[in-house]
């Protein structure tokens, strides 16, 4: 239509391939009907003759010249290119699918080895390592490229926690022994000296080697239970919480003398845990023992408030003991008896929480199970 338009423009002298008419009567006999009508100026459209017709006013200004273009071989050529077209984009369409679907493939292939790694890595028991596993992450099953240095780095990594595993063993089990034998036989000539006639010093000294043997025999018990790898089916004990609450203020009670200082335990609940009651005791002594330490004379109570799922244990401050209790990291083992960190560590351990709350008033420590 559009060529149609220019060959009108340029009448009677048209510059394409056209036929142009100066009468009705020279037009194609199909034609002739509808010029006879006395049709506008402009473009018309016969779709079933296949024809473009342009109505174009004469010079002379007497009747109207037809300016006729047949669009069949061009409307042909049309659906050729079409055709044509579809043909590109299917051969482009499937040359990218083909393209796509291999180098998926070759992504495949190439991450294969570092899958095959990986599973290897994730089915080895470290505790129960064999020989079949070692020859399984050989960083020689996996050439020379990246991946086998990558085999070869976990081969030595491997290596070296498997030892060390079997040396932490090693020295729990010679620890256990090594260390508890001293503390048995201490105990055991406290006791006979408590049945001589001693003087009211010697009592007094008794009792001091007694607690320091306590004290050390409960720190051991607690380094022993973070560095064992192992629970030992120990962990799954059901126990009171009061009566380790009772114990621990008993063993730390010596630390209040001299000091007026009122100990109010509130049982609330009177729950029972399940888990390790050594492990428990230790952070429930350790939490008693620095509320009892950092006590101050005339302040007080001390409070230990027994709930169905939390221990809390406060204890008042006064403005010289703020700058150790409120230091940016309160959970610092330094000037805290056994250590913060180390409760810390124990109730990670043994799936329990441990918070440390410190303002103006009073300090509270929070264990929950």
């Amino acid at each position: 239509m559009h060529q149609l338009q220019r060959a009108a423009e340029s009448y009677p002298s048209p510059t394409m391939n056209l036929r142009g008419y100066d009468d009705v009567d020279s037009l194609p006999e199909s034609l002739r009907g509808w010029a006879k009508t006395n049709p506008n100026e402009g473009l018309h459209e016969f779709q079933t003759e296949e024809l473009h017709v342009a109505v174009v006013p004469t010079d002379t200004g007497q009747g109207q010249a037809f300016v006729v273009f047949d669009v069949a071989g061009i409307e042909a050529a049309s659906s050729e290119d079409w055709w044509l077209l579809l043909l590109i984009t299917g051969v482009v369409g499937t040359l990218g699918a083909l393209g796509f679907g291999l180098g998926v493939l070759v992504m495949r292939r190439a991450v294969a080895p570092v899958a095959q790694l990986a599973r290897v890595v994730a089915d080895i028991d470290l505790d129960q390592r064999s020989g079949a596993d070692h020859k399984r992450i050989e960083s020689s099953r996996f050439g020379d490229d990246e991946v086998g240095v990558l085999a070869a780095a976990i081969e030595k990594t491997l290596d070296r926690i498997s030892e060390f595993v079997e040396r932490e063993r090693n020295f729990t089990a010679a620890a256990s022994h090594e260390l508890r034998t001293p503390i048995t036989v201490i105990t055991g000539a406290i006791e006979l000296l408590e049945q001589s006639d001693l003087s009211a010093d010697d009592v007094r000294a008794l009792d001091r080697v007694r607690r320091a043997t306590l004290d050390m025999r409960t720190t051991i018990e607690m380094f022993l239970s973070l560095a064992r790898e192992t629970d030992d089916g120990l962990y799954s004990e059901h126990f009171l919480v009061k009566p380790m609450v009772c114990r621990a203020i008993d063993q730390q009670r010596h630390l209040l003398n001299g000091k007026s200082v009122y100990v109010d335990v509130d049982d609330l609940a009177g729950p029972e845990v399940d888990g390790h009651p050594q492990a428990f005791f230790i952070a429930v002594s350790n939490l008693v023992r620095n509320a009892f330490e950092h006590a101050l004379d005339g302040q007080g109570p001390i409070t230990i408030t027994i709930k169905e799922r939390e221990l809390l244990v406060a204890n008042q401050v006064s403005s010289c003991a703020d700058g150790r209790y409120g230091a940016a990291e309160p959970l610092s083992s330094d000037g805290y008896g056994l250590g913060l960190g180390i409760v810390q560590r124990l109730c990670e351990r043994n799936g329990w929480s441990f918070s440390l709350n410190v303002d103006d008033a009073r300090v509270a420590a929070c264990l929950s199970w």
